[in-house]
């Protein structure tokens, strides 16, 4: 089957995805919008599969972008389940998996990312998992419970989001983190000891500088993590938690630019003028820090729907955004803005110990480069701010809770 009417194609029914598709009807685009999906179901928020979806506290209606009558409304057609596998840019048309092809008069990539896989024996037994899509997360929750162990390779976000989770539904969890302390690779070093000793007061085991040298397994199933120092961390099943891939090898195949994701420019262009590529998948540059980086985040997803939407339809670009997070860890809400790249020096402001503080990362002239908030959402948005003007901010000022941040002395 082909489709013999061209307009946009989007590729990925993602957060990013089936954004993109809302905003090309809001900024006006009358023509065929097709969005093209591997997963079976319409777009879906993920950070909360490894949060309230685990937990029993979500329903598949509160996760969805927007309701199935909104795409028939606004005609735009959904093609899901179904996965491309081919792109050919001189005749403006995609390939997929169940034969077919769509032609193109614009194409969306919204490709997203894949789990990283470990590449050590024993990743292919039973009860060995990730977390990127519903159908994992459902596998996830089956394995968890009273009575169960699971063993989480991997100290960053979704790992310890999925050990809070984990202990919520009275299991038992240990974290194993390679590097010597979580989040090294995302957060600065207060914050990863303050969530490090949430987690073991929540009775997570945390073990950190911890190789992995395989996964043992009894019958087929995973029933132990062996570390390299010869350790068996015994468990009922394994999640692989160790970051994402960009899933580029359509672009690549395709002889766009890709390294590390799909390079673009500020308004989500790849190389070829048809062609805009947003999301997870993307290499995008980032004009406070001088520099280009692969941003995963839901912010990130829609900033890049909305310029990839505005440049199709001849709108001014939206307003560039601070690259943000946040996570949801028992009774603690972090929220993190900008990036702290090569920090000079760190200032905490509040108490660590009451559970309400904010981390901000400064450059050698005091700049305000990021800002790690803890329960603090009124420090995250004005740090945010900060951040967004470049503002120098003495370190003092930043230190000492009575002092407000809306005009901050230089």
């Amino acid at each position: 089957m082909s489709q013999t009417a061209p307009g946009i194609v989007i590729l990925g029914a993602g957060h990013a995805g089936g954004s993109a598709a809302a905003f090309l009807r809001q900024y006006g685009w009358k023509g065929g919008i097709t969005l093209v999906g591997e997963e079976p179901i319409l777009p879906y928020q993920r950070p909360p599969l490894s949060k309230a979806w685990l937990k029993g506290e979500a329903t598949a209606e509160s996760l969805a972008l927007r309701p199935a009558r909104f795409y028939t409304q606004h005609r735009i057609e959904a093609r899901l389940g179904i996965r491309a596998t081919g792109i050919d840019r001189t005749a403006k048309r995609v390939s997929l998996g169940d034969g077919g092809s769509l032609a193109y008069d614009r194409l969306i990539l919204a490709l997203g990312a894949a789990p990283r896989r470990l590449g050590l024996p024993g990743e292919d037994f039973a009860g060995v998992l990730a977390l990127r899509s519903a159908a994992d997360a459902d596998a996830l929750a089956a394995m968890l419970g009273p009575g169960r162990r699971l063993a989480i390779i991997g100290g960053g976000y979704i790992g310890l989001e999925v050990a809070a989770s984990a202990r919520a539904l009275g299991a038992e969890a240990v974290v194993i983190e390679r590097e010597p302390r979580v989040l090294a690779r995302v957060a600065g070093a207060r914050l990863s000891a303050f969530l490090e000793a949430q987690h073991r007061a929540h009775g997570v085991e945390v073990l950190v500088d911890a190789a992995v040298e395989e996964i043992e397994g009894r019958n087929g199933a995973a029933c132990g993590v062996r570390l390299r120092d010869g350790r068996l961390i015994g468990c009922d099943a394994v999640l692989v938690g160790i970051g994402a891939v960009p899933n580029e090898a359509l672009a690549v195949a395709a002889g766009l630019d890709c390294g590390g994701g799909i390079t673009v420019d500020l308004a989500s262009r790849t190389a070829d003028p048809a062609i805009h590529a947003i999301g997870d998948c993307t290499r995008r540059p980032l004009p406070l820090y001088g520099r280009e980086a692969r941003l995963e985040s839901v912010p990130n997803a829609i900033e890049q729907a909305k310029q990839a939407a505005a440049d199709i339809c001849g709108r001014p670009p939206p307003v560039p955004e601070v690259p943000w997070f946040w996570s949801d860890q028992y009774d603690l809400r972090l929220q993190m803005a900008g990036l702290a790249f090569d920090p000079a020096e760190t200032v905490v402001r509040g108490e660590p110990d009451g559970g309400s503080f904010a981390v901000f990362h400064l450059a050698a002239d005091h700049r305000v480069l990021a800002v790690e908030a803890v329960n603090a959402p009124a420090d995250f948005m004005a740090g945010r701010i900060l951040v967004a003007k470049q503002r120098q901010v003495a370190p003092a000022v930043l230190r000492d809770p009575a002092q407000p941040l809306k005009d901050p002395v230089a």
